[in-house]
């Protein structure tokens, strides 16, 4: 029986998917603090409630109208005003709001902070920046020309090799921005460069440049990636949508996710994919399936799981895109399409399209929303870390008997031909490159490497520190100061990172702000007393960071 025209459709499938992980390397310098330090005599029961689409837009648009008051109690300067981002409320009446900063209708780029207030009237306030917002003046030494031909010049010479007169990079008109994330706060151009990475990626490099001085202060690329190549196969249920006489992969239940055949083009949407029975797969349509499937287990589990109604919170779903160029042999989140794209990999005959890349990249999309984590230095390595945090809890969330759960990031994908994974949360220094535990240095490596100590954190947090196999999988994790961690479960791990991420980070923190940002949060949810509190203060001292 066929269902009426428009309405949304499950239908059990037979599947083939691709894992990938990300491995793009951008540098950088972060500093941040977050003042909202753990009171160790609060109790438990400070859960986020569910806010539908409608009730969240009425408490941002209620809380944009106070902003004016929270400004001038907060003790901003007379040309500092805050625009709100995002508000979360909690089941006992405390509401945290996230603001965005402005200096002279400016924006201030590292000058976000949350604003905690308990039913009770006490606050709270953690900040990306200590700073105090003030500069000199807002008229720029060197002009919006100058600082585009620098930001040119920048972005070819990370072009690895790119030939002046034939690069395809475009410029958008620099807008004048206050520079607060590193340092004291200064006039800034924040240029963004699109193009073509050197591996087939689309590039939107954002680099800032001092407007007095013409000197680079900041760079990031925004255009998160992944690469390698697998096979799983599975039977999975996805959600579709009649249209005609036809089917289209339209998740009317998700947020109407979509998704699309790109056909081996690099720009625009493609094809969304039609069917003529509603039973997928096979051909170019099993990429299709694929990507739908995980982007609907990614949808299901931030829903049922953490109470998220989508990657922004607000109802509304993403899409994807498949077969993106030619043997491109990566995957990649681009918040700016707010969109999800697949390669096929060598030879175009592998898609990246499995369960673990749509975790990990789309949370790239829920990080973006919520504390902003710049992609680079220690809170590169955080933003890394929490993808594949919650990869790994989609995975254990979908309970695919084809690709079970584990704390391995890639392990079917082979990429060092010997069938190791690529990431290892138990023991990252088993990948020959990532670090086991915190150290001053950590913040100028590749942000995946820099994502393993707080891998390792995880880890630890959800199954404690020794020898112990799960799903069939062996692991072994060791501590910094020999100390022996009992875990507190996984599901209880992955509520206290996400509320540290929706509520406590803020995109200049380092590790040092995430070890208070999850002790807030297991305040929040299990009480200052609680084992589970306890817990994470010992797996942060266990990584090296106190």
């Amino acid at each position: 029986m066929r269902p009426n025209a428009s309405s949304p459709r499950r239908r059990t499938v037979r599947a083939a998917a691709f894992i990938a992980s990300a491995a793009m390397v951008v540098i950088g310098v972060q500093t941040g603090q977050a003042s909202a330090q753990p009171d160790r005599a609060d109790q438990a029961g400070a859960s986020a409630l569910q806010l539908s689409a409608a009730q969240r837009t009425t408490a941002i648009k209620a809380a944009q109208a106070d902003a004016s008051a929270q400004a001038e109690s907060l003790g901003l300067g007379a040309k500092e005003k805050l625009l709100v981002r995002d508000v979360i409320k909690d089941t006992d009446g405390t509401v945290h709001t996230r603001y965005e900063r402005t200096y002279a209708g400016l924006p201030v780029l590292g000058g976000d902070l949350v604003v905690h207030e308990k039913k009770s009237g006490k606050r709270s306030v953690t900040k990306a920046t200590g700073a105090r917002i003030a500069v000199d003046s807002t008229t720029a030494g060197i002009s919006a020309a100058t600082a585009e031909k620098a930001a040119l010049k920048t972005a070819l010479k990370a072009a690895k090799g790119a030939a002046d007169s034939d690069d395809p990079r475009r410029t958008r008109s620099p807008r004048k921005v206050i520079w607060a994330a590193t340092g004291e706060p200064v006039l800034a151009w924040e240029t963004v460069v699109t193009g073509t990475q050197h591996d087939g990626t689309p590039s939107e490099l954002h680099i800032i440049t001092d407007a007095t001085t013409g000197k680079r202060l900041f760079q990031d690329e925004a255009v998160e990636t992944g690469t390698g190549t697998s096979q799983y196969s599975g039977t999975v249920s996805l959600g579709t949508t009649r249209s005609g006489s036809g089917y289209t992969l339209n998740d009317g239940t998700r947020g109407n996710h979509k998704t699309y055949d790109l056909n081996q083009g690099s720009s625009g949407t493609g094809t969304l994919f039609t069917d003529a029975d509603d039973r997928w797969g096979g051909g170019r349509q099993t990429a299709g399936v694929d990507a739908h499937y995980g982007a609907g287990q990614t949808w299901d589990f931030y829903k049922k799981v953490l109470g998220r109604n989508g990657i922004r919170n607000d109802g509304v779903g993403s899409y994807s895109r498949v077969h993106y160029g030619n043997n491109y042999v990566n995957a990649f989140w681009q918040d700016s399409c707010f969109c999800m794209t697949y390669g096929d990999g060598s030879g175009n005959a592998n898609p990246l399209t499995s369960l673990d890349v749509a975790g990990h990249e789309m949370t790239h999309g829920v990080t973006a929303a919520t504390a902003k984590l710049n992609y680079s230095g220690e809170s590169g390595g955080l933003n890394e870390a929490t993808s594949d945090i919650l990869a790994t809890a989609v995975e254990f969330y979908s309970a695919n008997s084809a690709d079970p759960g584990d704390y391995l990031i890639g392990e079917k994908i082979d990429i060092n031909g010997d069938g190791t994974p690529l990431r290892y949360q138990d023991k990252p220094s088993k990948d020959g490159a990532s670090k086991d535990y915190w150290s001053s240095s950590l913040g100028g490596i590749d942000v995946h490497y820099s994502s393993g100590p707080a891998n390792h954190f995880f880890y630890l947090l959800s199954e404690g520190s020794g020898a112990k196999t799960i799903n069939g999988v062996s692991y072994n994790s060791p501590t910094y100061d020999g100390s022996r961690i009992t875990g507190i479960g996984r599901d209880k791990a992955v509520r206290i990172w996400y509320r540290a991420l929706t509520t406590y980070l803020t995109s200049t923190s380092k590790y040092a702000q995430a070890r208070t940002a999850t002790l807030s949060a297991a305040r929040d949810l299990y009480g200052s007393t609680s084992t589970e509190y306890k817990t994470v203060a010992a797996a942060w001292t266990a990584i090296n960071v106190r």
